[in-house]
């Protein structure tokens, strides 16, 4: 799925009229920055818009969604994996309809991938590694926005905090196909089928700041055909998540923080919560 597979994943200059996925948000001499981050990129990626390096220099402390380097530790991977298998021993064919697990039969054959290595992952973890490996054959790399800039600041030994738990973002892959597996598996596999578009589009417009398109692209068509998902992994986390970039707010300092594009845009995102909320929100 676009905001899952994409979200789970232009170099604007520094004009006056520049357009970047970098916002400064403000409310007197209260300032921060948001950047939005697409969590897997491209070699041919980088480097990154130069507006997200003004923000990370001008900001004392990093934000991201969630602790990286406890997320990246063996430990959690083994956590991962642990909770999102089937411990009962149980296959995931006998979880989805003939015609949904024939869907992941024939991309297998079609991939010279043996179903059987897969079986005991949950349609979750199971659509998050054939999407994984489309990705990859288009030349994506673990080295993201997010892990860019985790890496960055630990080498700089600037402080690193998250907006939610490593526990918290577990919970939501273990758990987002639960109650509707055959809709999220046809829905994933759809989405196969005009992966690489999708991604080079998302890729484009984020690179130039476009989050209506991002919006459209990541947001909308999740919304319509899976709203109960919609609502836990999107509109959930924004509303937890804005309380938390106020209190940032009332710091001296200023914060660069960065999260999926997916949760910026839009009616319902993070950045029209703010301006809600009286502040001003300008791209950088």
């Amino acid at each position: 799925m676009k905001t899952l597979m994409i979200g789970l994943l232009t170099l604007a200059g520094f004009f006056a009229n520049a357009e970047s996925s970098v916002w400064k948000v403000s409310k007197g001499a209260s300032v921060l920055y948001v950047g939005a981050t697409c969590h897997l990129l491209r070699e041919t990626d980088f480097p990154l818009p130069p507006e997200f390096d003004k923000a990370f220099k001008a900001a004392s402390l990093t934000v991201f969604e969630t602790d990286i380097g406890k997320l990246q530790d063996p430990a959690t991977q083994h956590e991962v994996l642990k909770r999102t298998m089937y411990a009962d021993g149980s296959t995931v064919d006998k979880h989805l309809s003939p015609a949904s697990y024939g869907l992941i039969q024939d991309y297998c054959s079609s991939n010279n991938l043996p179903v059987e290595a897969l079986n005991r992952f949950k349609p979750s973890m199971l659509m998050v590694t054939i999407s994984a490996v489309e990705l990859m054959k288009m030349g994506a790399t673990q080295q993201g926005v997010d892990a860019f800039y985790h890496k960055l600041a630990k080498q700089e030994g600037k402080p690193i905090e998250g907006l939610e738990t490593v526990e918290e973002q577990l919970n939501y892959i273990v758990s987002m196909a639960d109650g509707h597996e055959d809709d999220f598996v046809r829905y994933s596999m759809e989405d196969l089928k005009k992966l690489k578009e999708t991604f080079d589009t998302l890729v484009a417009a984020w690179r130039k700041g476009d989050d209506e398109k991002i919006d459209a692209l990541m947001v909308k068509d999740l919304k319509s055909r899976l709203p109960g998902l919609y609502k836990t992994i999107i509109t959930d986390r924004n509303n937890r998540w804005v309380p938390k970039i106020e209190a940032y707010l009332k710091t001296p300092q200023s914060e660069f923080i960065l999260v999926g594009a997916g949760h910026l845009g839009g009616a319902e995102g993070v950045l029209a919560a703010l301006r809600k909320k009286g502040y001003q929100v300008q791209k950088l």
